[in-house]
């Protein structure tokens, strides 16, 4: 780990600092751009936690040391010609200083990325059970009554592809996919692992 640490360009510029760009572990949405000088990256490391250098302070700096929302380190890696970091994270809370998941703004968000806010929106509801939340009602009735709505809800969509209605259809997968992951949730599977598989059986 530290050999890759010493490949990184650090005197490519005067500052001695590489941009590194940090993506969610789970969506892969890019949550935010920093720079990481080599004290920093190494912090990175030995405290999980992602750490940058601040040019405005002067100093080291870990994201989420005020807000308590960390980035915490998965995996990092570098590009081809060794002058910028890659890092997936896990976040405690929104990355952005003004509320929200990504510094980035995006006009149109890819379905990977709403699949990855819905089962982030699923897991905040099973912790905080609120009284008017569907979800929790699910969560409530428990996993045989959840695993019977996904049984419901797989029949509906069969039947709406039988009737040749593509806005049923489109519907009646939306739900699939909702109970399903309610599912998932209530069995305490992560998505990722559905993920792993997937991309197994692609071999």
């Amino acid at each position: 780990m530290l050999k890759d640490v010493k490949r990184i360009q650090w005197n490519k510029t005067a500052d001695h600092l590489v941009p590194c760009v940090v993506q969610d572990y789970y969506s892969s949405q890019v949550l935010m751009l920093g720079y990481m000088s080599e004290a920093s990256l190494l912090k990175t490391l030995k405290i999980k936690k992602v750490t940058f250098y601040s040019r405005s302070k002067k100093r080291l700096w870990t994201k989420g040391e005020t807000s308590k929302n960390f980035l915490h380190l998965i995996d990092w890696g570098y590009d081809c010609d060794y002058d910028a970091i890659l890092i997936f994270a896990k976040a405690d809370g929104p990355t952005c200083h003004t509320g929200t998941t990504s510094c980035f703004r995006m006009h149109q968000l890819p379905f990977w990325l709403t699949l990855s806010e819905l089962k982030q929106t699923i897991a905040q509801r099973s912790k905080t059970m609120p009284n008017d939340s569907y979800t929790a009602k699910l969560f409530k009735s428990g996993v045989k009554r959840i695993a019977q709505k996904v049984g419901e809800e797989g029949v509906e969509v069969a039947l709406a592809a039988m009737t040749n209605d593509a806005d049923e259809l489109i519907n009646e997968t939306c739900d699939l996919i909702y109970h399903t992951l309610v599912l998932l949730q209530a069995k305490k599977i992560d998505i990722m692992k559905i993920s792993e598989t997937l991309r197994k059986r692609m071999k």
